[in-house]
């Protein structure tokens, strides 16, 4: 099941699926995984709630099946 989780524990998990980062230009934060380079939201000290995950997993072609097997 999916839940909120925060923002370091966000990178950290992506970080396990090959991104590096976060690197910050612009905007917002981002992270890349060879031509793939994943916005990320900014750490405003809460947690980031299951819409935007779902949508950064999208993009970042992570499946929900994957991401909760690790």
């Amino acid at each position: 099941m999916l839940k909120p989780i925060s923002w370091r524990a966000l990178v950290r998990r992506l970080g396990d699926f090959g991104f590096t980062g976060p690197l910050w230009g612009g905007k917002h934060p981002f992270m890349i995984k060879g031509s793939l380079r994943l916005h990320i939201p900014r750490d405003h000290g809460s947690d980031i709630g299951i819409s935007l995950l779902r949508e950064i997993f999208r993009q970042a072609e992570i499946s929900m099946k994957d991401w909760s097997k690790r």
